[in-house]
């Protein structure tokens, strides 16, 4: 299912991108995975950012969007994104570039700071862990657009995946982003779930807030147990139970990932908070 940013959005912009759905909708991946297709107006190759999952009807989807690819980026490993990046790199006789060395294909890896360019689009790199150690996100200056993948998201918030992810580098990648939006007039936020947003300085402000109020609320949670209770093996679950009562119980599992995420940040402390 392709379909334009404007309809994502409400609104009529971004010249150099097309967004590919997967159909692989779930009660993680929201409406399924965007797999964004990006080219310079006028320009013979596209840039493919999270090819996504090995479905034959998407990849057909994205191939028949992309026309012609001159190469694969990954936002971060996790198997809705990068699932297909060699399968789909290989059928279109292109690279993949991530962070990780083990997900290329006949390119290096990436790094913050570096700039990709193909047949005149501009890609610049930002580092973004968090969610996963690997978290990339990819700003577009021409667009005043940023592609997060996990690290923020159209709908909703993301998990920090524990023990991979990590809560304070997170926590700064959300202040770095917030940074780049206000100091590089950054607007628009491309999500690797979820529609897009128009206005990324409201939705990474609600992000930091969110975030520092579900830690509050766990030291809250942990003052109320006793010692024998707070060495218990399932004190995440323990947890979570308090503090994610709002949540569908559903979302359980994910939400321990991130409680744990919290339980390692408070105990080996917070410098700089």
């Amino acid at each position: 299912m392709v379909v334009p940013l404007g309809e994502w959005a409400g609104g009529s912009f971004g010249e150099r991108a097309r967004c590919v759905l997967a159909p692989n909708a779930d009660l993680m991946t929201l409406d399924g995975t965007n797999t964004w297709v990006l080219r310079e107006p006028g320009a013979s190759r596209a840039v493919v950012v999270d090819p996504g999952p090995s479905i034959t009807s998407h990849l057909d989807a994205v191939a028949e969007a992309a026309g012609e690819v001159g190469l694969v980026l990954l936002t971060h490993h996790h198997h809705d994104h990068a699932e297909a990046a060699r399968e789909f790199a290989e059928r279109m006789g292109c690279g993949v570039r991530a962070l990780d060395p083990a997900l290329c294909l006949g390119a290096e890896g990436l790094g913050d700071g570096d700039v990709v360019e193909i047949d005149g689009l501009e890609v610049r790199v930002v580092a973004t862990p968090g969610h996963t150690a690997d978290s990339l996100s990819f700003w577009l200056p021409a667009e005043a657009a940023v592609l997060t993948g996990d690290t923020v998201l159209g709908r909703g918030t993301t998990v920090v995946a524990h023990p991979d992810g990590r809560l304070g580098a997170y926590l700064d990648s959300l202040d770095r982003l917030h940074a780049l939006a206000s100091e590089r007039d950054l607007a628009a936020i491309w999500p690797g779930h979820g529609p897009v947003i128009e206005q990324a300085l409201p939705v990474l402000d609600h992000y930091r807030t969110h975030r520092r109020s579900r830690l509050e609320q766990v030291e809250a949670a942990l003052a109320t147990l006793s010692p024998s209770e707070r060495a218990a093996d399932d004190l995440a679950r323990r947890v979570v139970e308090v503090v994610y009562a709002d949540v569908d119980p559903v979302l359980w599992g994910a939400a321990e990932l991130s409680v744990r995420a919290q339980l390692a940040y408070l105990e080996h402390g917070r410098p700089g908070r």
